[in-house]
């Protein structure tokens, strides 16, 4: 659980006082769910952003209630945030890893579109692989930390942010294919899910070469 409320008390305290004048909190969500697209958050903080939301933390240690309720004030709070997409057929098609660096270039160019400053900033990737730079013509200065999504606030509000965005898509695509409990199991491997593809069959978003090993 974090404990800090001031970016002057966070691990990014280091890259701030290093030189940057920024620092870009990278978190990836559904990346093994078998439908629906792995997006990639991104959340921009400066050294005088001031205290995060109370109760900010890893998407995944918070219910659902709870992160609908933070997104709006995790957005507030960050200089700019977004959200990029691979699709279920880009999946299919490239391989997961791919997808990843794809997703993140895709919130990078939305940021510059922003106005954030790409260049002066350290982008803090949850995780032990860079899986970003490989999908970039420059490279970028990239950090991984294992459990950042715990450890850091940056990276923490930019999981809330993209797992409320891509569980959002999957609530609208419940809608429009309904039988497979996605508002529920957000496109993984659930007991109802798995039941429908056999008796549905399979969606335009689910990754089909993923379902192979379930036939």
């Amino acid at each position: 659980m974090m404990a800090v409320s001031d970016p002057s008390d966070l691990v990014e305290r280091e890259f701030f006082d290093a030189g940057a004048r920024y620092v870009i909190g990278c978190d990836e969500v559904g990346r093994g769910a078998l439908a629906g697209p792995v997006a990639v958050g991104m959340a921009v903080i400066a050294a005088d952003c001031g205290p995060h939301p109370a109760g900010l933390r890893d998407s995944k240690l918070l219910s659902e209630k709870r992160r609908v309720g933070l997104a709006p004030l995790v957005r507030d709070w960050v200089l700019f945030s977004a959200v990029g997409l691979a699709d279920a057929q880009e999946v299919d098609e490239l391989g997961i890893i791919h997808c990843l660096g794809l997703a993140g270039k895709r919130a990078l160019r939305l940021l510059h579109a922003q106005g954030a400053d790409i260049a002066a900033s350290v982008i803090l990737l949850d995780g032990n692989s860079d899986y970003l730079n490989p999908a970039l013509a420059s490279p970028l200065d990239v950090r991984t930390r294992v459990k950042a999504d715990r450890d850091c606030v940056s990276v923490a509000a930019a999981s809330v942010i993209a797992k409320v965005h891509r569980d959002n898509m999957m609530i609208a695509s419940d809608t429009v294919s309904p039988g497979y409990g996605w508002s529920g199991n957000k496109g993984y491997g659930s007991e109802v899910h798995m039941e429908a593809i056999k008796s549905l069959g399979v969606t335009s978003i689910h990754r089909k070469s993923w379902l192979v090993a379930y036939a």
